[in-house]
C-alpha cells in the first residue's frame, strides 16, 4: 500500500482530529491517555504499530503503551527490554538529550547501523520498513519516546506525512508533559550512576562493567562504538585518533577477549547483560 493511499490528507480543523484531541485532554492522568493519543495520531496518517517507552538514566526502560499482538510483543517489547534497548539509536539519542522533536531512525542512527550486528541480530526481526519517533522530556532525567512504525508490507512515511506529524509535535509535547509529570516516580531508582565517570556514555559504562579487567578505557570507547554500529572512520573522528589506530585497538580487543568477529563481541555483550 503506497503512502498516498495511507495518508489521511488531514486538515487539522476537521472533526476527527478535534474530537481525538478532546479525548486526549479528557483522559490526562488516566490509563487510556496513550491509547487516545495513538488514535489521534492515526487521524493524521496510518501506521501499523505504535509503542511508547520511558527511559531514566541506565535503569531498565518502562513500556508505557503498545499496540502489538501478543506474538509481536515478544520481539518489540519483551526481547527489547532484555538488553537490545542499550543499542537502540532512539534510546541513545534520548540519553544524550537530543532536542525534543520527531525523528526518522535513519537520521539519528550511526553510519554503519544497517550493517551492525545489533541490526542483523535483533532489529531485522521486527520486519519494519520504517520507524519514526517523537522524543520528549516530560520530567527531568526522564525521556519518553513514542514510536510510529510501518511493517515491511507498507511503504515508508512520505515527506508530507512526516511534515504533518511533525507539525503537531507541540500538541503531543504539551499533552505528554501534563500526563507524565510524575513519571519519574515509576522508576525504582536502582541504577548505576555514571557521575564518577562523567565522560562515559551509558553504553560505555556497561561495557566497562563487563570488560574493564581485560580492556583499557580507550578500548572500552572503541568497543562501545563498534556495538552501536559506527564505522572505523566514524570512531576515529569521534575519538580524535587515526583509522589505523582504531584497527589496532580492534585487533587488540579481539585478542584479549579471545574472539575473531563483531558477531562474537555482540554475543558476549548480550549474553552478559541478560543475566
Amino acid at each position: 500500500m503506497n503512502s498516498i493511499n495511507r495518508s489521511k490528507k488531514n486538515q487539522f480543523g476537521q472533526s476527527s482530529w478535534i474530537l481525538s484531541i478532546a479525548e486526549c485532554i479528557d483522559s490526562l492522568g488516566s490509563q487510556t491517555f496513550s491509547l487516545n493519543l495513538d488514535k489521534a495520531l492515526r487521524t493524521i496518517t496510518d501506521y501499523d504499530y505504535s509503542v511508547t517507552f520511558a527511559y531514566h538514566l541506565d535503569e531498565r526502560p518502562l513500556c508505557l503503551y503498545h499496540s502489538f499482538s501478543t506474538a509481536n510483543r515478544a520481539v518489540y517489547v519483551d526481547d527489547y527490554l532484555k538488553g537490545p534497548y542499550l543499542l537502540d539509536p532512539f534510546f541513545k539519542a534520548s540519553s544524550r538529550k537530543v532536542d525534543s522533536g520527531l525523528y526518522r531512525l535513519r537520521d539519528i542512527a550511526p553510519d554503519r547501523f544497517y550493517q551492525s550486528q545489533y541490526y542483523r541480530s535483533y532489529y531485522i526481526q521486527t520486519g519494519l520498513s520504517e520507524e519514526i519517533s517523537y522524543t520528549l522530556y516530560p520530567v527531568d532525567d526522564v525521556a519518553v519516546v513514542i514510536s510510529l512504525m510501518r511493517s515491511a508490507e507498507s511503504s515508508k512515511f512520505s515527506a508530507r506525512e512526516f511534515k504533518l506529524l511533525e507539525s503537531v509535535f507541540p500538541i503531543v509535547d504539551s499533552l505528554s508533559r501534563h500526563h507524565w509529570q510524575e513519571l519519574s516516580q515509576r522508576f525504582d531508582g536502582n541504577f548505576q550512576s555514571t557521575e564518577a565517570f562523567p565522560s562515559q556514555t551509558i553504553i560505555e559504562s556497561r561495557v566497562s562493567e563487563l570488560f574493564t579487567v581485560r580492556i583499557t578505557p580507550r578500548e572500552t570507547q572503541v568497543v562501545s562504538r563498534i556495538l552501536e554500529g559506527h564505522s572505523s572512520e566514524a570512531i576515529a573522528q569521534a575519538l580524535g585518533i587515526s583509522v589505523g589506530t582504531v584497527r589496532i585497538h580492534r585487533r587488540n580487543i579481539y585478542g584479549k577477549l579471545q574472539i575473531s568477529s563483531q558477531q562474537e563481541l555482540f554475543d558476549i555483550f548480550f549474553d552478559q547483560i541478560k543475566h
